[in-house]
């Protein structure tokens, strides 16, 4: 059966980013719960215990599925702090049951401003993060989880260069590979090329789409990452813009079994419950999941 998930982003993004709460949590749950999703995106407030968390989930029938890791991986001065970060988020996912997480780079604010084009970059950096990558990735599967990469345009691992340079230094680390459909595209990537080059260290993915009358206008007035996203509704649902899914779904390794997590940051469709709604009937409809959803 095909592990699918969605990412509540458009119940509990404020201001200031993500930020769980008890009542954008319950929101978020009721809304979904009538759609076909049953698993959630896991983050744990830090005003809630573990076991909260998971009454929550369990009051409306949800299950939590991967979770989301960031750090500044790229200064040598903060490895060890991160490296036990990154134990205490395997905790507590492994506590509720979940075997991975998707891990990124914070933002890189030249990249914030001018985002896709590897602002800022440079190999030597790049070296730095894959070191801290392969030690937590390390950590954090002595504990029970799989941290899988996952590259993230106006972050610090945002190009195929930065993509595929990470993945091969870490080659023979615990550190897998989950990518994000829309952030590949836009970062001048072929979502399906580069799954099924790394397709043996394929852990989970997200998916998105991308607009194509959005993405042209964001290229023509050379947009910041907000704009194009908040502004232009450069993210829409899976199958409703140009992420080439029949190709992405091609691409996976035979069997499989890792999670697919719906994330439409900001919906294209009126509201949220809508998203969400056609994000799970394309999925529920195509060849590769149909008849074949948990």
């Amino acid at each position: 059966m095909k592990r699918v998930a969605i990412n509540p982003l458009p119940w509990v993004t404020g201001p200031l980013g993500p930020c769980v709460t008890e009542q954008n949590l319950r929101e978020a749950l009721t809304d979904l719960a009538q759609t076909g999703f049953r698993a959630l995106h896991t983050d744990v407030p830090a005003s809630m215990t573990i076991g909260q968390y998971k009454a929550i989930l369990d009051e409306y029938g949800f299950a939590p599925a991967p979770g989301y890791f960031a750090g500044d991986f790229h200064l040598a001065e903060k490895q060890g702090a991160i490296v036990e970060q990154a134990k205490a988020h395997a905790g507590t996912l492994a506590a509720l049951g979940v075997g991975s997480t998707f891990v990124a780079g914070n933002i890189d604010m030249a990249r914030f401003a001018n985002p896709a084009v590897g602002e800022n970059g440079s190999a030597e950096r790049t070296k730095r993060i894959a070191e801290t990558l392969a030690r937590l990735a390390d950590a954090g599967f002595a504990e029970g989880v799989r941290f899988a990469l996952h590259p993230h345009v106006a972050m610090i691992i945002e190009t195929e260069e930065e993509t595929r340079a990470v993945l091969d230094m870490t080659a023979g680390s615990s550190l897998g590979f989950g990518p994000d459909t829309g952030h590949l595209l836009w970062a001048g990537m072929v979502p399906e090329r580069i799954i099924a080059d790394y397709a043996d260290r394929l852990v989970a993915v997200h998916l998105k789409d991308v607009d194509p009358a959005a993405f042209r206008q964001t290229l023509r007035y050379e947009d910041d990452y907000m704009a194009a996203i908040g502004t232009r509704h450069l993210w829409t649902e899976p199958g409703r813009g140009m992420v080439n899914f029949d190709a992405v779904f091609e691409a996976l390794p035979a069997g499989f079994d890792g999670w697919f997590v719906v994330e439409v940051d900001v919906p294209n469709l009126p509201s949220a419950l809508e998203s969400s709604r056609a994000s799970y009937d394309f999925l529920a409809s195509h060849p590769a999941f149909a008849g074949d959803m948990a």
